[in-house]
């Protein structure tokens, strides 16, 4: 039983190495607060997005990218789409107002998925799909979503927003519900994980 138990351990360890391909990325600010000075929307997509790949050999099985809607992130594309929208104040102040109220009540990850089976890019299922997602606190407390629901806009919107959004990409909402203050932690992780392995995505704090 000691014998079987430490080559499981150790294949579990040696999948995970292998599988689990990451580029490291630069801390970032965490804050809950909406932002006075607003930050360049492509800088901030940047620096709050993770992407890593799954390898099962020389299969693909997964290719993830995630963005964390932070109030910084939020408030940039607010900007952006003022900007370009050519808004009025009292429309500016309303999109404002939303995006601040969406904030208080949820958590909210972009998730760009690309999987080698595509019946298996089926976030959309919840308890039923393939794949198992969850955030991570600082302290190891698994956040389960709410929902995960398809991305409906238009293919040139969601391009605008996430430069990684591929050919065989799908697009997904996540919504974390917020009984915690994430940012309040050192880090943030995602996980998510199937029966061919699983990926991290980690944001560290500043």
């Amino acid at each position: 039983m000691r014998r079987a138990t430490a080559w499981l351990t150790g294949a579990t360890l040696a999948l995970g190495l292998a599988a689990c391909i990451q580029t490291a990325a630069p801390p970032v600010a965490f804050s809950s607060t909406w932002p006075t000075r607003v930050a360049n929307f492509t800088d901030v997509t940047k620096a709050w997005s993770r992407s890593t790949k799954l390898r099962n050999g020389y299969e693909e099985s997964l290719v993830l990218s995630a963005t964390i809607k932070t109030p910084e992130w939020r408030a940039a594309r607010v900007a952006r789409d003022v900007k370009y929208a050519r808004m009025s104040e009292a429309s500016a102040t309303e999109l404002v107002a939303k995006e601040q109220a969406a904030l208080a009540d949820h958590y909210e990850v972009e998730l760009l998925v690309a999987t080698w089976a595509r019946r298996e890019n089926d976030l959309e299922r919840g308890e039923k799909s393939s794949w198992r997602v969850v955030l991570v606190a600082d302290d190891g407390t698994e956040i389960k979503p709410i929902e995960i629901r398809r991305d409906r806009r238009p293919r040139e919107q969601v391009e605008l927003e996430h430069p990684d959004f591929g050919d065989f990409t799908v697009a997904y909402i996540a919504t974390f519900p917020k009984d915690r203050d994430l940012f309040a932690g050192k880090s943030i992780r995602l996980h998510m994980s199937s029966a061919r392995g699983g990926v991290e995505l980690l944001w560290r704090a500043r």
